[in-house]
């Protein structure tokens, strides 16, 4: 599974645009010194194509592909992790990480998916720290690298073999039980987690304040959504729906509503498999640390999350 809006799949970080003078310093005549269909970093849960293209006296670039809602980390939430350990296998000796550029591939219209380029607002040995992503187009990429990039998945990628899984489930949670959310990706507005007192604190007075322009997280009234999620989640349990078929369900919802088009959005997201709200136990989050946030800062009290049931 992923975490935040992974495969989020929106909402996403705003990007920022390149600079042509950017990529054209960057810009050399590179060959494809690795294409790995299963590259995998220790510890870390998940598998990507990686091409990674290098030449004397040139940084190398590090082109990662994942089919979305692959088992394990996502490329946007582990982006840190993946890029160092690509750093540290193969580029040691280079004093920054490999100019990184991703594709999440969506399998039901792969032709839509496009390159990101990731840019680090610093690094220690092997340890990118503060991503932030914007567009590249294919052919961008291609003068970047000078040389060709394969944008499919490779045929060596091997899924992982089917095994029983737990039911998944939507159900009520309080906002308050949530793990303090951490590390942010917006440090502008999402500073710091929230500390136990000003959860309290937010609960008997709530933020009522108008959105904000700084990301799509605090873009809307967190309190109406999720007024309208459990309003979701009591229809679906009296329909014995099945979670799959929520998010359509929450689509309609919020068109009766009249919802506004980020409310439809942050609405669906809660109920959409891969975006869902998704606490990975008391201490983190497989989905949903921002969202949380946001929530906890605008004193919502309840909240809708996805979890898993073993039926054993």
């Amino acid at each position: 599974m992923t975490d935040d809006l992974s495969a989020d799949p929106a909402p996403e970080p705003a990007p920022r645009p390149h600079r042509p003078d950017e990529l054209h310093a960057l810009s050399a005549p590179r060959l494809l010194s690795v294409d790995d269909h299963m590259f995998t970093a220790p510890g870390l849960p998940g598998t990507f194509r990686l091409q990674l293209f290098t030449a004397p006296g040139a940084r190398p670039v590090a082109v990662a592909t994942q089919i979305a809602g692959e088992e394990g980390m996502s490329l946007m939430n582990g982006v840190e992790r993946f890029a160092g350990a690509v750093w540290e296998r193969h580029c040691p000796d280079q004093d920054l990480p490999p100019v990184w550029v991703e594709r999440q591939m969506e399998l039901h219209a792969p032709g839509e998916t496009r390159f990101r380029r990731v840019v680090f607002a610093g690094a220690d040995r092997y340890r990118p720290q503060g991503p932030r992503w914007s567009p590249i187009t294919h052919e961008e990429l291609q003068d970047l690298v000078g040389a060709t990039v394969v944008t499919d998945r490779g045929a060596g990628y091997l899924p992982r073999p089917a095994e029983p899984e737990p039911r998944l489930v939507f159900a009520e949670f309080a906002v308050t039980r949530l793990a303090r959310p951490r590390p942010f990706r917006e440090p502008a507005c999402m500073p710091a987690g929230v500390p136990w007192w000003r959860r309290w604190t937010r609960q008997v007075l709530p933020r009522r304040r108008a959105a904000r322009t700084c990301c799509w997280y605090h873009g809307g009234d967190w309190r109406a959504v999720n007024a309208m999620a459990l309003e979701v989640l009591e229809r679906a349990r009296a329909q014995c729906m099945e979670p799959d078929d929520m998010e359509e369900l929450a689509i309609a919802h919020a068109a009766a509503a009249g919802a506004s088009r980020w409310q439809t959005e942050a609405l669906v997201s809660l109920f959409n498999i891969a975006n869902a709200l998704q606490p990975a136990s008391q201490t983190g989050y497989i989905n949903g640390q921002h969202r949380a946030q946001a929530m906890l800062e605008a004193g919502v009290r309840r909240t809708v999350v996805l979890h898993h049931v073993d039926e054993t």
